[in-house]
């Protein structure tokens, strides 16, 4: 993988993740805690099939899971950075199943189901 290639990933992780922080933020605005939450947990997967979609259907540089593995590795350490050590100073976040762990697997599932659909479309199943 060039250096190009992996800058690609790396963008399409931070949008998705953006995004993401974008759906909580509102979400802890508007309605309550749990509100928000539930509702990051259902955008997360939806946002981040949306955007492997797009790497998939033009990009494909990295398999399915390869990519489902970096997408959430981004994610993850962006969230233990910016989110848990800058702004809450507190890695409590990573204590909640419905606020961390679960937009996790289904960002991972998300992003490697639709590599695999993607895959299959254009006549190259790549796990």
């Amino acid at each position: 993988m060039t250096i190009g290639h992996a800058a690609v990933v790396v963008v399409f992780a931070l949008v998705g993740w953006a995004l993401c922080a974008a759906a909580i933020a509102i979400g802890f605005a508007v309605t309550t805690q749990t509100v928000a939450l539930i509702v990051h947990a259902i955008v997360a997967p939806v946002v981040f099939a949306g955007l492997s979609r797009v790497y998939f259907t033009r990009f494909a540089y990295t398999t399915p899971l390869v990519t489902a593995m970096l997408f959430l590795g981004i994610v993850a350490a962006l969230d233990l950075v910016v989110v848990a050590a800058l702004i809450l100073r507190s890695f409590a976040m990573f204590g909640s199943v419905l606020g961390t762990w679960l937009p996790f697997v289904l960002i991972f599932a998300a992003t490697w189901a639709t590599g695999i659909a993607a895959g299959r479309q254009h006549g190259m199943a790549r796990p």
